[in-house]
């Protein structure tokens, strides 16, 4: 198939997933989302995009099974064990000064992020006046990060993981081993709230004193990023704090300048 003509079905599924289901990836990076739906029209056994469109046009539930392809439900515990290092060292210190905390933790997909953070406010003894919101567009990784279950066949890496990123205590202190899953404490789930929430096309709603956005940007364009980077300002106290993926920049954003950079290899800036 010509490349113009691919690239033709590919904008007219965004579209049609736009207008039936109010989920907008118009302003996503094309050449990614063009790697996801090539994975799912494999796997979900159709032989053009066009096809694909018509399924889930009249099949919510193909629609839902897409989803699992162009959202990457995929994270992991401590991921990155040096941005939560840096957090624990530079910025903890500075969260101690507010009475009370609201964290948002953008692109949660299954939550392992989200029960990261709640871990080390415990450790650095905040999470009794925190409250995280934790949010993602995929209702079924939503689902899951609710339930605070996760496969003991992860559990050592995300050991491994917390160890490098200065775990003061036991990581199996946190949870309860049963047959093939490990279920997180419901201390820690007591102060994670879960919501949809779509970067794309949704407001601010609350402030915020630390946002946690990372590998979620790289996915977006230019105009997106944008987007995002202005609902993180605004949700933002003052002198509130950002981290970012790995891969991800404020340079060349419209909000690079009203950010400084506290943590340059760990990607964590603070609001100007």
């Amino acid at each position: 198939m010509p490349e113009r003509t691919a690239e033709i079905e590919l904008r007219l599924l965004l579209e049609a997933i736009f207008l039936k289901y109010d989920y907008d990836f118009r302003e996503y990076s094309l050449a990614s989302l063009r790697r996801r739906v090539q994975q799912a029209l494999r796997q979900l056994e159709c032989a053009s995009i066009s096809e694909l469109q018509a399924r889930v046009l009249h099949d919510p539930a193909g629609f839902m099974q897409l989803l699992q392809y162009l959202t990457i439900p995929v994270s992991e515990m401590f991921r990155d064990p040096e941005y939560f290092r840096g957090l624990r060292q530079h910025v903890i210190p500075l969260l101690r000064t507010y009475p009370s905390l609201k964290i948002w933790v953008a692109g949660c997909s299954t939550g392992e992020e989200a029960y990261s953070m709640a871990i080390l406010l415990r450790e650095e003894g905040l999470l009794e006046r925190s409250m995280i919101y934790a949010t993602d567009i995929n209702p079924l990784s939503l689902e899951r990060a609710r339930k605070g279950i996760y496969p003991l066949t992860q559990i050592s890496g995300f050991t491994r993981s917390y160890q490098a990123a200065g775990g003061a205590s036991t990581f199996s202190d946190y949870y309860t081993a049963a047959y093939d899953g490990a279920l997180f404490d419901k201390s820690l789930r007591d102060h994670l709230t879960f919501a949809d929430h779509s970067l794309a096309t949704d407001s601010v709603f609350a402030e915020t004193q630390l946002i946690s956005c990372r590998n979620v940007l790289i996915y977006f364009n230019k105009q997106l990023q944008n987007r995002a980077l202005g609902l993180f300002h605004e949700s933002l106290c003052h002198r509130g704090f950002l981290g970012l993926g790995s891969k991800e920049s404020l340079n060349f954003s419209s909000y690079g300048k009203q950010f400084e950079t506290l943590l340059r290899d760990e990607k964590v800036f603070r609001k100007l």
